[in-house]
């Protein structure tokens, strides 16, 4: 196997490609050496319990439903409990600008801390593929040398035990995620049913097994690095304030070896010794020493391992730590700018719009107009109808016996099935005809206020717009 070229020479001052990409365009496989120290710790914590939620969410019901559910081929979504339907889209819409807000607004002040600490890809490869990559090959060293081997008894037995237990896992996050889609007991009767009988859900399984699979044991950090374009946005988002992942050049420079007894400070020799652990740990292959790059994922990974050698050889910690560009030249702290006052005002006021419109959103949601393709018809008593389409959504856990009436004198409204059932979480779809005299019909057209009611009791009113001939 052809040996990874090094992009961290002592001479490097400049990038034009990305460091899993070597000269010749082929991949720069990365190796990061077992990362330990408090931010590592701290962020197993968080991936553990962002774990336990993605995987225990489809399981938890709340109100009789699946907490969370984006069942996009019935248009059917839960929330916590709360149904959501094609009608309330908008609400979706407005949630997705708010994201979209406060991604912004939180690379503007933390840099892309997201992806190194809660993002899926991150957490799965770093805290999940990646520890069973050492627990089964050894670290970073152990793994070059067994990639580098000829193939043997011993090398087949690793491989072929990591690739089984990636297999293993891409199919439990498959089904997790289908189960986000169709749904959790959906789900189990595709894994209990003979194979017949769901065997599309069996092929969108092992599709998505595969994809993860693949995701996870070959493209890895290529994700953050190309695909994802959060890495791209940060250049355009991030400024001179924003707090990163940083290396205090003013105090780490002039780099140089540590040598016994030595006063640096006296030779001109900054804090850095330059034993390079900072890049052997970097997850996407980076000096981090080179300043904010698009393949940084904020994981603070070089933080640890830094802060260890700092204390190894007696000298401050914090020479790569989260700050700012002006923390370092300037020695200043976090500062409210207008920019990032401005997104936070934004993203205050979309909330506020949200939780209004979340309050007052109704129970029903209804539609009439005209059956498609007719206008009017006469009857021989000179009485003119129209045929209307109802389209009627129930957003509540009860059954209702629809009934539409108006308060019009003339109006004769006829239903074509006699007893329309609303059932709960559903939509209705029925056809009513809707009757008035000729005489009563002005400049040809009539609007009508039609009132729905349920179970007796008024739940929604609506205007229709009823055709005649004009006389």
């Amino acid at each position: 196997m052809i040996e990874n070229e090094d992009l961290h020479g002592d001479e490097e001052a400049f990038r034009d490609r990305i460091a899993t990409v070597n000269k010749d365009g082929s991949r720069n496989w990365i190796y990061p050496k077992r990362p330990s120290g408090k931010f590592y710790t701290k962020r197993k914590l968080v991936s553990y319990v962002l774990l336990i939620l993605l995987f225990g969410a489809p399981h938890v019901y709340i109100n009789g439903h699946q907490s969370i559910l984006f069942n996009i081929m019935e248009r059917k979504f839960v929330l916590f409990g709360k149904v959501f339907w094609p009608q309330d889209l908008y609400l979706f819409a407005i949630a997705l600008i708010i994201g979209v807000i406060f991604v912004i607004l939180f690379t503007i002040i933390y840099g892309r801390l997201f992806c190194g600490w809660v993002c899926p890809q991150t957490i799965f490869m770093e805290m999940v593929f990646r520890r069973i990559e050492y627990w089964i090959e050894g670290d970073w060293t152990h793994q070059k040398q067994l990639n580098n081997a000829k193939w043997s008894a011993r090398k087949i037995g690793k491989k072929v035990l990591k690739h089984t237990v990636f297999w293993i896992i891409s199919f439990l996050i498959a089904n997790t995620f289908l189960a986000y889609i169709i749904g959790s007991e959906e789900l189990w009767k595709i894994q209990n049913d003979p194979i017949g009988v769901h065997l599309g859900g069996l092929i969108a399984i092992f599709i998505f097994t595969t994809v993860f699979y693949l995701v996870f044991s070959l493209l890895r950090e290529q994700v953050c690095t190309t695909i994802c374009p959060y890495g791209r946005l940060q250049g355009v988002l991030l400024d001179p304030n924003s707090m990163v992942v940083a290396y205090d050049h003013k105090r780490g420079e002039e780099r140089a070896k540590i040598r016994k007894n030595e006063d640096r400070k006296a030779s001109g020799k900054g804090d850095c010794i330059d034993c390079k652990q900072c890049i052997h740990v970097c997850p996407t292959g980076i000096d981090i020493r080179n300043g904010t790059q698009l393949e940084c994922v904020n994981c603070t990974a070089c933080i640890d391992a830094c802060d260890h050698m700092m204390e190894d050889v007696g000298l401050e910690k914090g020479l790569i730590r989260i700050v700012s560009e002006n923390g370092i030249t300037n020695g200043t702290r976090f500062q409210w700018t207008r920019r990032v006052k401005s997104y936070t005002a934004l993203l205050a006021t979309m909330i506020v719009v949200l939780l209004v419109l979340l309050i007052t959103r109704t129970d029903f949601s209804t539609k009439i107009f005209r059956q498609r393709g007719t206008t009017y018809q006469v009857g021989q008593d000179g009485s003119v109808s129209n045929i209307f389409e109802i389209n009627l959504t129930n957003k509540t856990s009860n059954s209702y016996t629809i009934k539409l009436v108006t308060d019009h004198p003339d109006v004769k409204i006829e239903a074509i099935n006699k007893k329309m059932l609303l059932k709960p979480e559903n939509i209705l779809k029925d056809r009513v005809i809707l009757t008035l005299p000729l005489d009563a019909i002005k400049h040809g057209k009539e609007i009508i206020t039609v009132r729905i009611l349920g179970n007796g009791k008024e739940i929604q009113t609506i205007d229709v717009k009823f055709i005649g001939p004009v006389l």
